[in-house]
């Protein structure tokens, strides 16, 4: 396949939602520096914890707290790793009918891509960034 099978479109499509962005280890601090406040400020005004995980806050246009629609993501450098590895999360990668629902949504999924191009793009994608 001579096409990516994703190139991200920096459209947001991936940002709209509740719940989905939760932080793993680390990535409290990296983006509460990167806004130059404490983790503390930042902790209690851009996340919530549900079912024991710590999530980014949704606005009430039903986006991320850190999504604007003229500026794109404004801690992008920073992201969590859950927003570095979209489309490539494990329910995309196991279902294709899963796949094929993202794909709709989700400009930057090739259409002419094939799963098994998506499945092998996807796991470099996820071994590269593990390996950093």
């Amino acid at each position: 396949m001579s096409e990516k099978a994703f190139d991200c479109k920096m459209c947001g499509e991936c940002c709209y939602g509740e719940g989905g962005i939760y932080l793993q280890e680390g990535e409290a601090e990296r983006i509460s520096h990167f806004l130059g406040i404490m983790t503390e400020r930042f902790r209690a005004e851009y996340t919530e914890t549900k079912h024991g995980k710590v999530y980014l806050k949704t606005s009430s246009s039903g986006y991320c707290i850190f999504y604007d629609h003229e500026k794109a993501c404004l801690i992008h450098p920073v992201k969590p790793k859950r927003c570095v590895d979209w489309p490539f999360y494990s329910a995309n990668m196991q279902d294709e009918d899963t796949w094929n629902l993202a794909k709709d949504a989700c400009p930057g999924i090739n259409r002419n891509c094939s799963f098994a191009d998506f499945l092998k793009e996807g796991k470099h994608w996820l071994n590269e960034k593990s390996n950093k």
